[in-house]
């Protein structure tokens, strides 16, 4: 018989999940100690059983000699398949920035979060991304309408031509970063708005990483 076709007991689904679970997120498995923890087990004793089961079924690989080497295997008759689950993660909204003329200083205060898939989203948020909802017109020219919430990363040295979310003069606006005589300044992408040049003081804020458009 075919180990694959070996049906699994409700406890070693919930196993194979854990660790599949575990292997996506933290992109290592987990260790024999810690499925015994998440399980209540008395003892890694009870969790190398479940792992030996499965393993013998077909349902994970064991590559020797090597830590944390248990993989789950991808298979049409796995109850639980990883790699058809999105990593889903929240990214806090720190309410709009003007895409016009730059407004007062606003507070950062969190006014909710938006879910996304990080493949489709195409980038990694750390701890330090975070979105904006854009108002105004002046960046239509790199196709951002209002509305649409610019993902951002704090941290990150913008480069010419990057769109960021900056301070100029202690007002805050969302433009595109470029350098005029050697000297940072902040380009709008609409002949109907000026482009921003430093009296005293420009602060990065955040370099844009992606752009989540709403359907209106």
């Amino acid at each position: 018989m075919n180990s694959m076709s070996e049906g699994l007991t409700k406890r070693q689904q919930e196993v194979l999940a854990f660790i599949a679970e575990h292997q996506q997120v933290n992109e290592v498995p987990p260790s024999l100690r810690e499925v015994a923890a998440h399980f209540g087990f008395r003892s890694m004793t009870a969790a190398a059983d479940h792992v030996k089961a499965l393993r013998r079924k077909g349902y994970l690989k064991h590559r020797p000699h090597q830590a944390r080497s248990l993989r789950a295997v991808p298979s049409p008759s796995t109850p639980y398949q990883p790699a058809s689950r999105a990593r889903i993660v929240d990214v806090p909204i720190y309410g709009c920035i003007p895409a016009g003329f730059a407004d007062e200083r606003r507070q950062e205060d969190v006014e909710g979060c938006i879910s996304v898939d990080v493949d489709t989203l195409g980038v990694k948020p750390s701890p330090r991304t975070f979105a904006l909802e854009v108002r105004g017109d002046s960046m239509i020219g790199r196709h951002i309408m209002e509305g649409d919430y610019a993902i951002l990363e704090h941290g990150m040295d913008p480069r010419p031509g990057d769109v960021v979310a900056a301070l100029i003069d202690n007002e805050s606006t969302l433009k595109t970063f470029v350098k005029q005589r050697g000297k940072p300044c902040l380009k709008a992408e609409n002949p109907k708005y000026p482009n921003l040049i430093p009296a005293q003081e420009l602060v990065i804020q955040g370099v844009m990483v992606a752009l989540i458009r709403k359907v209106r």
